[in-house]
């Protein structure tokens, strides 16, 4: 029994939600002339946290507000990350409507840990944002 309790808590560590996994850290987000993103955009996210954050991604400037995200990105967003000192708000209907919320600073491999409503969860479910910085 003692060599199974090390083994259970490293696989709750594992699969607690908040883990990075392959996800970078807040402050890395910058881009190669070193100036700030407000956040970066996944649509790939998976059971293992290493294998989040991963696919496609979209860099956010700080002050980025669409209303309307680009078709190849409605509705697919699976992963996300939001640099320090900055937060982003999302909607599940495009032009800023449906239900919304806002994701502070860190790290969120699997959006479908985050609820949206009764029966939803944020997984694929993005079609508006707006990010800001302090």
């Amino acid at each position: 029994m003692s060599v199974l309790c090390p083994l259970l808590l490293a696989l709750a560590l594992v699969a607690a939600p908040g883990v990075r996994g392959a996800c970078p850290a807040p402050a890395d987000l910058k881009t190669e002339d070193g100036t700030r993103t407000c956040a970066k955009l996944y649509d790939k996210s998976d059971a293992y946290y290493d294998n989040c954050c991963a696919g496609a991604e979209l860099s956010l400037q700080p002050g980025a507000d669409l209303p309307y995200l680009p078709s190849n990105w409605a509705n697919t967003v699976s992963s996300l990350v939001v640099g320090q000192r900055c937060e982003l708000t999302v909607w599940s209907r495009s032009g800023k409507g449906g239900k919304s919320r806002k994701f502070s600073a860190g790290a969120y491999p699997r959006l479908e840990e985050y609820r949206r409503g009764l029966l939803g969860d944020w997984n694929n479910a993005i079609s508006g944002l707006y990010c800001r910085c302090y």
